[in-house]
């Protein structure tokens, strides 16, 4: 077996974690820039830059994105395993059983949760959405906690009381905040699931290959 580095086979993955690390120090430090700005009009002194990672404002903005991600992929794992679209390499074929609808048998190199079976086995089955809803979850609270206490920090600046969680919930913030990261997600699952109908990228596994004609489901 040809040997590869360590880098050609885990190349994908640690490109998107490279990324994800310095866009996220880079909102955290613009954020960090435009809080300590707001602090400064309404006449407060600015805060290090550790503060701010405490603060209402940059945990709210973090997980507001986190959370819609985590949403968008956990539907889409669950809704692909039922609805099919028609020449899209994202659905499975129109009909007949693929791989990923075979039962799990015990062998020598599967997982072991595959070997150990019952419960466990079952649970594994679902690991994957039950993963994502979790994290969703979580981001989601994280979300709603963050945003709170931006809100009512922002409504001390402003010399005006802070409210209780329940009270938050019933402002039209938290949920325009929510909503308007939901329906970027969906669109952009939309978007991949139509638009590799028609349209293809060659070398890549997200699209059907470049001569496939448009009703060919499936990769």
């Amino acid at each position: 077996m040809k040997k590869h580095t360590f880098f050609y086979r885990n190349g994908l993955s640690i490109v998107f974690l490279s990324l994800f690390i310095f866009t996220l120090l880079a909102q955290a430090l613009t954020g960090w820039k435009e809080h300590n700005s707001e602090l400064e009009d309404a006449g407060r002194t600015a805060i290090t830059f550790g503060a701010y990672l405490n603060t209402g404002h940059f945990i709210s903005s973090t997980f507001e994105n986190f959370q819609s991600e985590f949403l968008q992929m956990a539907l889409y794992v669950v809704l692909t395993i039922y609805l099919r679209q028609e020449g899209s390499s994202e659905s499975k074929k129109l009909d007949g059983k693929e791989a990923v609808d075979r039962e799990p048998k015990a062998h020598k190199d599967a997982p072991a949760a595959v070997k150990k079976g019952g419960w466990i086995l079952r649970l594994y089955s679902m690991s994957l959405s039950l993963a994502f809803f979790i994290l969703f979850f979580i981001s989601w609270g994280m979300h709603l906690y963050g945003s709170m206490n931006d809100y009512n920090e922002q409504n001390l600046l402003d010399g005006e009381a802070a409210v209780s969680l329940m009270e938050y919930l019933g402002q039209p913030l938290f949920w325009f905040e929510t909503f308007q990261n939901w329906q970027s997600e969906f669109l952009s699952v939309a978007s991949i699931v139509i638009l590799s109908i028609y349209l293809r990228q060659k070398g890549s596994p997200e699209s059907k290959p470049v001569d496939a004609p448009h009703n060919e489901t499936g990769e």
